[in-house]
């Protein structure tokens, strides 16, 4: 803050100074000085507020301007190629120089958002060949089932990690709570052990949406900007991103699709985990991780016992 305030003093005085010694607007010192301190003062108010604005506006602003001098002056060179000396014709030439500039950057700002990496990616997309791309969130990675789908080859396509969901995930890892701290460093080996993968490509995107906060909705961002799927566990994501017109890959809506079909009558081998809530009974849990209540079992547990099924209840 001082060494800003600093520059800004010193360029009022060199500009005054400049003012005072060349004196182009009266031979009066006192007017030069004044007039002086009021562009000074006019530069620094545009700095501040150049200072708020963003690198692509800025840019979108700057390449606008250039383009809209050159075609003032394409079309005076056009239009006044002959010198009159009509003061209408020199106005109206001025007017050109000054109104096309003026509209350049005022568009070009506005426009600056197409010069944001987000866009672009999105214009590179579209030209090149098609490729699928599917976005990791943070639940999902330290879940860890995501790896050994990728090591059925059920996932097709790219593999997106942005730096946000990374810079969560260590977030996590580095967190005072140790259950915290342990998922988070389980995540962060999940994602190394995908990244070993043969056949499988994944991406560390550095793209962001610095005036989106939450991490959930720059996922839903990203995956509007680069038209792929998001990979999440997460309810309240998957619901929002649908509504957003993002596609969801969602790994329990998977894990329950692909769980075997039981019904009653058939039999089974299970382990008796743990006494039941009801009065004599067993509890024991399948591979897939269902639930197995088993009736007449609780001096069976730590056992294996053959056990019929005789009716099924689906959960959510």
């Amino acid at each position: 803050m001082a060494w800003s305030l600093l520059v800004r003093a010193l360029f009022v005085l060199a500009v005054v100074y400049a003012a005072y010694l060349t004196r182009p607007f009266s031979t009066f010192a006192g007017v030069n000085v004044g007039v002086g301190i009021l562009l000074a003062g006019l530069m620094i108010a545009v700095e501040a507020r150049l200072r708020e604005a963003e690198v692509t506006d800025l840019l979108g602003a700057l390449i606008g301007g250039a383009i809209g001098l050159g075609l003032a002056k394409t079309i005076g060179a056009a239009l006044f190629w002959a010198d009159t000396g009509d003061r209408r014709v020199m106005f109206l030439h001025s007017f050109l120089l000054l109104a096309f500039p003026y509209l350049g950057i005022v568009m070009g700002a506005r426009k600056g958002e197409w010069l944001k990496p987000a866009r672009l990616v999105g214009l590179f997309r579209d030209t090149a060949p098609q490729q699928r791309y599917c976005i990791l969130d943070t639940s999902v990675i330290i879940d860890g089932r995501i790896a050994d789908i990728c090591e059925t080859g059920f996932i097709d396509g790219t593999l997106v990690v942005p730096q946000f969901v990374l810079k969560e995930l260590q977030l996590v890892a580095d967190s005072g709570d140790s259950m915290k701290r342990n998922r988070g460093r389980r995540g962060l080996d999940i994602l190394q052990k995908i990244q070993k993968m043969a056949g499988v490509s994944v991406t560390i995107s550095d793209i962001d949406f610095p005036e989106v906060r939450e991490v959930d909705l720059k996922l839903i961002e990203l995956g509007r900007a680069l038209h792929g799927k998001i990979v999440t566990n997460d309810f309240n994501l998957n619901k929002v991103a649908q509504l957003r017109g993002v596609e969801v890959l969602n790994i329990n809506e998977l894990a329950n699709a692909v769980k075997p079909v039981v019904l009653p009558g058939e039999f089974m081998k299970v382990f008796i985990l743990k006494e039941g809530k009801e009065y004599n009974q067993g509890v024991a849990y399948l591979d897939d991780g269902t639930m197995v209540v088993v009736d007449n079992a609780r001096r069976m547990i730590s056992k294996n016992i053959d056990v019929v099924v005789t009716s099924v209840l689906q959960t959510t």
